[in-house]
């Protein structure tokens, strides 16, 4: 792993021809931003691809990111925080399907093999964090994490950008809610039990698959399913309030194992659950039908016709209310597979945000009383 304190690096790094999956990647191939001016696409000039060459692994990088407005605002009415806190840009784990890929196109990088290699960390989160919860116009409402990229994907090892902003959360007794796939979030299990204590954390860990084939393909630096089940386990067992996430549902890749997951997840403690119908906006929807030619060629054309079918015959629709769930037939055979299922299991489809405490917060810079 390279370190640069420099920001996006100039040159483009155009990736092998798509079709030719890289170890430890999802992404197959590294189209340029659609913001830059010119585009080139490696191909296969008829001399043959050198598949030791063409298939090697690439190397992480990771650079400075100096934004100065750490804490995110939103006022999409479906989903249920108004801000959060995304520690990293760009993210190691390498999920196909992320709807965050798009995003590094404001970087001046791919959103395919770029979003998964050219990683940048928050630099001064501590200082930055204090100073927005210190100002006199703040308003206490829940912090979210994981809504973009994984706070806790491998880099975290490192850099605790994660964990420096836990520790200022918990100081400030502000609540804080987190979505993550990883077991990582185990090095911080003594925070997040005390922010629990207080009221003041919630967590969801997501389960894609229990086919740890599946799970290589579809998020290649993920951990384990059976990691992730036992993640919830321990959380459980350490009094954070966990719930699982059943997302992405793919048709006709993983949507058969949803009951499985839930079922999962609620006998390794989980006690609330979601689902999201697989996102593919900008794109991600070429990033993965590559990925579908790739990996599941004979399933390609239905995989995609069902997903046109819950989004009004196009890819992707981004209208509020629909685009996690999607539409039609499909959709609404989902929706109920998931309710009665989570209504068999016991499982709140509620995530309990509402409940976190937000009277104890204590501005992190406030002058205690001596008396």
């Amino acid at each position: 792993m390279m370190e640069s304190q420099e920001t996006a690096p100039d040159e483009e790094f155009a990736g092998p021809p798509p079709g030719v999956p890289r170890p430890g990647r999802g992404a197959l191939s590294n189209r340029a931003s659609r913001y830059v001016p010119t585009h080139t696409l490696a191909t296969d000039d008829g001399w043959g691809i050198d598949p030791e060459l063409d298939a090697a692994p690439l190397e992480t990088i990771v650079l400075a990111d100096r934004t100065r407005e750490l804490i995110t605002r939103n006022r999409s009415p479906d989903i249920p925080f108004d801000r959060s806190i995304n520690p990293y840009k760009g993210c190691e784990h390498g999920c196909v399907y992320c709807f965050a890929r798009p995003t590094h196109a404001y970087l001046d990088l791919s959103p395919g093999l770029d979003f998964e290699t050219r990683l940048f960390y928050k630099t001064d989160v501590v200082q930055r964090l204090e100073a927005a919860l210190c100002r006199p116009s703040y308003h206490v409402r829940p912090i979210a994490m994981g809504t973009n990229t994984d706070p806790y994907q491998p880099i975290e090892r490192r850099y605790r950008v994660t964990r420096q902003v836990l520790e200022v959360l918990l100081r400030a007794r502000h609540p804080v809610t987190l979505v993550t796939k990883s077991h990582l979030v185990l090095d911080d299990i003594g925070l997040w039990r005390d922010l629990a204590q207080l009221k003041l954390a919630r967590v969801a860990v997501s389960v894609t698959t229990l086919d740890r084939e599946l799970k290589r393909k579809l998020e290649p630096r993920t951990a384990s399913p059976t990691a992730r089940l036992r993640t919830i386990e321990r959380l459980a067992s350490a009094g954070v309030p966990v719930g699982v996430m059943a997302a992405p549902v793919i048709p006709f890749v993983n949507d058969a194992e949803l009951e499985r997951i839930l079922a999962a997840a609620k006998d390794a403690g989980a006690t609330t659950a979601g689902y999201i119908l697989l996102r593919l906006p900008l794109e991600v929807a070429d990033l993965f039908e590559e990925w579908l030619e790739a990996h599941y060629p004979q399933a390609r054309s239905r995989v995609l016709s069902v997903l046109r079918d819950t989004r009004g015959g196009a890819l992707y629709a981004a209208r509020w209310g629909e685009r996690m769930r999607g539409t039609g037939a499909f959709a609404e055979l989902l929706a109920a597979r998931f309710s009665n299922a989570t209504r068999k299991l016991g499982l709140s489809g509620d995530a309990g945000v509402s409940v976190l405490r937000t009277d104890l917060f204590r501005p992190p810079h406030a002058q205690q009383s001596l008396f």
